[in-house]
């Protein structure tokens, strides 16, 4: 695998930066201490910080020649809450808060390709080297956005990474089109008459008419939205009544939703209003429905998903490209960097998923072989993309 000797060559010391910001995991808008880690390094490196978007974002900028070009390249910085199962000495030290979706590797990857490039300089133009915070569920891709990222740093292009547990490490998934699904969140108030629990027909049941719901709103991607288009409802919480012998007043439910296309969003919006209406013509309940519009599609521009998957065939060679992957109905927050400018989203090995090596649980664990990978590839993109004419 022809990585770049330099980044071979600090690879210990990338292991080191991850696994510190592994240890130090915070979540959404509380990256205070990693920021601070990011700003350190990339100014010991000799390029130029900048602070301050979505709260805790840190840019870097290293420019190179003359050239008038810019690429933007981001990694995420926020962790979970979730309590971390592991036991290696790098474990997390913040109770309830875990890098378990590999936001730590992101990190050190793209702050090996910072310090390689501030070295070499083997390009003409500007690199603006973007940490977001807040990649999960709180949208900090948004926040920077519309605070100006891309009107303090214009770039032609815009690229992202993430690791894959279950791909062999060596290969790179990456196609045109979605790569992931948008992320929409409901939450549906059924709300009936309370009644003693031996005499229900003196009331308005709200869990039996919230259960008929749930079931009610699978309806929805099975009979509402054309069979070949992907969409997904599903109900993750159902809550209602604290008494044995008592009918509530109300059961609370709420979900997650997800597509490829604003057009199935919309569908399946419109789908949630109209199941409830009939569940409340059937029930004698009334429903109030809450529904946020979280996160768009992940969709790739087809000339920068060709410009980084020629980047990564130089990396790992072009069979070990995977350009036939189906996406994902996981959901990503960089969706909203393609709606403001062209770019490519891609997907790096990282090994096998067992023993729990998956992302978001509680075991998970970056794999660090893959560090030295992911930082040839940012190094290589920015040079084939910015190279002196």
């Amino acid at each position: 695998m022809p990585l770049l000797d330099r980044l071979k060559h600090f690879h210990t010391e990338m292991t080191a930066w991850r696994r510190d910001i592994h240890a130090h995991p915070e979540t959404a808008f509380e990256e205070t201490r990693t920021a601070e880690v990011v700003a350190k390094r990339l100014a010991s490196f000799g390029i130029e910080v900048h602070r301050g978007l979505a709260k805790t974002g840190v840019v870097g900028a290293l420019r190179a020649g003359s050239g008038t070009r810019a690429i933007g390249l981001r990694a995420d910085l926020d962790a979970l809450h979730i309590h971390e199962q592991n036991t290696f000495a790098h474990r997390s030290h913040n109770e309830g808060r875990m890098h378990a979706c590999g936001h730590d590797g992101h990190t050190t990857m793209l702050l090996g390709a910072a310090r390689y490039l501030a070295e070499t300089k083997r390009f003409d133009g500007t690199v603006y080297f973007i940490f977001q915070p807040a990649e999960e569920n709180e949208g900090g891709g948004r926040a920077m956005v519309q605070e100006g990222l891309f009107e303090r740093f214009p770039v032609e292009g815009v690229y992202g990474m993430h690791n894959w547990p279950g791909m062999p490490v060596g290969k790179f998934g990456v196609m045109p089109g979605p790569m992931m699904a948008s992320f929409d969140i409901f939450e549906i108030v059924v709300t009936g008459r309370g009644a003693h629990g031996a005499m229900p027909h003196e009331g308005i049941d709200p869990v039996v008419a919230a259960s008929a719901l749930v079931q009610a709103l699978q309806t929805i991607p099975s009979r509402t939205v054309n069979p070949i288009e992907p969409a997904v409802v599903t109900v993750t919480q159902f809550h209602a009544g604290d008494a044995w012998n008592v009918i509530p007043e109300q059961a609370v439910l709420r979900g997650t939703t997800r597509a490829f296309r604003s057009e199935v969003q919309d569908q399946i919006e419109a789908g949630i209003r109209r199941v409830c209406a009939g569940i409340d013509a059937t029930h004698g309940t009334r429903c109030s429905v809450r529904y946020e519009r979280r996160y768009p599609p992940t969709v790739n521009h087809p000339r920068e998903t060709a410009i980084a998957a020629a980047a990564l065939a130089k990396i790992v060679g072009r069979e070990n490209v995977l350009t036939d992957l189906q996406p994902t109905m996981g959901s990503e927050d960089f969706a909203f960097m393609l709606q403001a400018r062209p770019g490519c989203y891609v997907w790096i090995g990282n090994g096998p998923g067992a023993g729990g090596c998956m992302l978001h649980n509680p075991r998970y664990d970056f794999n660090d072989e893959i560090l030295p990978i992911g930082a040839s590839y940012w190094a290589t993109l920015v040079e084939q993309v910015l190279a002196p004419i």
